[in-house]
């Protein structure tokens, strides 16, 4: 049996969390490796880790409101006929997708908080992002400790995406291509995906 897929796609507001989250985590990721390894002499240093800052704290509102989108507005059902170990592993790297794209940012503003530096997040520019209380009031040994465990967590999920991302995307491209289910159209606007409907 087909029905209409309306009910079958995500909506227009999904659609451009998912992509906008996706092209912002993707570009500050890139820029993160880029100015790691720049020596601290370098002027452009202070610059890039600002805008790094501002696209990880506009990443972390985005996936805020689209997990509030996402709880109001359920995803549409996996084609029928999936196996069900499949189903799991779609489940499962979509629930830690979502934890990613608000925990690197999270960690990266915690961490950012802690730094004896106390520099401020110019946000692209525009105003000062406050600096997490709880963290900025620290005495400077507990924020030089915290600092660094923090950065080794945000560094590690960081990488966790890295690997992930490229998974995301196969997974993605297996789907429409070998199993033909049009999984990955019903992420994309202006397609009418003819889904097989739940028994």
């Amino acid at each position: 049996m087909i029905r209409d897929d309306v009910q079958l796609r995500y909506g227009t507001v999904a659609m451009i969390f998912h992509w906008v989250i996706a092209a912002l985590l993707i570009a500050n990721i890139a820029l993160g490796l880029y100015f790691a390894d720049l020596p601290h002499s370098d002027p452009w240093k202070f610059e890039l880790t600002q805008w790094h800052k501002s696209i990880g704290l506009t990443v972390l509102t985005l996936s805020i409101l689209r997990l509030a989108w996402r709880l109001a507005h359920p995803a549409p059902p996996l084609p029928t006929g999936m196996y069900w170990g499949l189903r799991v592993a779609a489940r499962a790297s979509h629930y830690l997708f979502y934890f990613l794209i608000v925990a690197i940012p999270l960690t990266g503003w915690i961490m950012v908080s802690a730094s004896p530096l106390g520099l401020p997040t110019r946000y692209f520019h525009l105003f000062d992002w406050p600096n997490l209380w709880f963290m900025a009031d620290l005495h400077r040994d507990q924020k030089l400790a915290w600092h660094d465990t923090l950065e080794s967590v945000h560094n590690t999920l960081a990488w966790s995406a890295i690997v992930l991302i490229p998974i995301h995307v196969a997974a993605a491209l297996y789907h429409q291509f070998i199993r033909r289910d049009d999984l990955l159209w019903r992420m994309l606007p202006r397609r009418r995906a003819r889904l097989e409907s739940a028994q």
